[in-house]
């Protein structure tokens, strides 16, 4: 109760404004070409996530624990995604820069909860990777699609739970001095600093998420991989090793991919400019969508050999088809 009424006890009128207005990508020369980018690159992670969802439903062979992951993974891709370029294009490709109360809390929900759920897509996956190299004969019975489910249903909860704190202590703040956030988007950090009244859980809470949807996730990632190579390391033939190491590959460009950018951001966004943090930021958040697809298709064989036989398939039906209808 103290924190909801710290703005009348400070004596500041509490003040929530029937808008925001987003004002990234201020004073960059011919940023609407960065757009009509963003909308490639959008169309490319629709085509791509959407491609590899269709192939894992399709195939009866690709329904493992791995892939219900890979499918998860795929389908955050595809909401993320969705949820942040069409509406970002909208705000600066077409002037509105304008954005109510509600529908700017909503805006951040949805993205932040998406974004967070990407990095611990990544650690299911790497849990499947460590169980698949360390315990390679018991690994059917210790990885099972429950527990693959339980997991990703578990990080869903934790996700949307953090982000639903994020927006709740957002509500408790005063705007009464300004109402433009100096982001791309509905940015958690421009808006809570905007506050007339104690910030205090909030940056508390700004400082603590970090930790825990990057650093936590980043951390078990790298353990699992000391663990991999520690058992890779006991493996008497380099060819064995090798083999076993390439089911890694796909999964450890998809964590540079994610991890490195947001890490660049985090330890030089202080000292870089304002708009290169800007563009910086929003590539880490619209790239690992359209490329992790194209990561699992070119370095996951499975994944290719279901593709082929599905267009062989597809293009069978259609010869049958044809030669039908010219014997009728």
């Amino acid at each position: 109760m103290a924190l909801i009424n710290s703005a009348a006890e400070n004596n500041i009128t509490f003040v929530r404004p029937a808008y925001f207005i987003i004002s990234g990508f201020i004073g960059i020369p011919n940023i609407r070409y960065y757009f009509v980018f963003l909308c490639f690159i959008y169309i490319l992670a629709v085509v791509g996530n959407t491609l590899v969802m269709i192939v894992i439903t399709l195939d009866r062979m690709l329904r493992s624990p791995k892939y219900i992951a890979v499918f998860n993974l795929a389908l955050t891709d595809l909401l993320s995604s969705s949820a942040l370029v069409p509406k970002v294009v909208d705000i600066f490709l077409f002037n509105h820069y304008y954005i109510s109360y509600n529908a700017c809390l909503t805006f951040m929900f949805f993205c932040f909860t998406l974004i967070s759920m990407q990095a611990f897509n990544l650690v299911v996956l790497s849990f499947d990777r460590v169980m698949a190299i360390m315990y390679p004969l018991h690994y059917q019975m210790r990885v099972t699609q429950k527990l693959i489910l339980s997991l990703i249903a578990f990080f869903w909860l934790l996700a949307i739970t953090l982000i639903l704190i994020a927006v709740g202590l957002l509500t408790r703040l005063s705007f009464c001095k300004s109402v433009v956030i100096q982001s791309y988007y509905c940015d958690h950090g421009p808006m809570y600093r905007l506050g007339c009244n104690d910030n205090t859980p909030n940056h508390a809470f700004a400082g603590l998420s970090p930790v825990i949807i990057l650093g936590f996730p980043l951390a078990f990632i790298m353990g699992s991989y000391c663990c991999i190579g520690y058992s890779l390391s006991k493996i008497s033939t380099f060819r064995e090793r090798v083999k076993a190491f390439k089911t890694c590959t796909g999964h450890l460009s998809l964590v540079a991919i994610y991890f490195l950018p947001f890490t660049f951001v985090y330890i030089f966004g202080s000292v870089i400019h304002p708009n290169a943090r800007i563009i910086n930021l929003s590539m880490s958040t619209v790239l690992p969508p359209m490329l992790n697809p194209i990561i699992y298709v070119l370095q996951t064989q499975e994944i290719k050999e279901s593709l082929k036989k599905l267009l062989k398939t597809r293009v069978t039906s259609k010869i049958h088809t044809a030669s039908y209808a010219v014997l009728c």
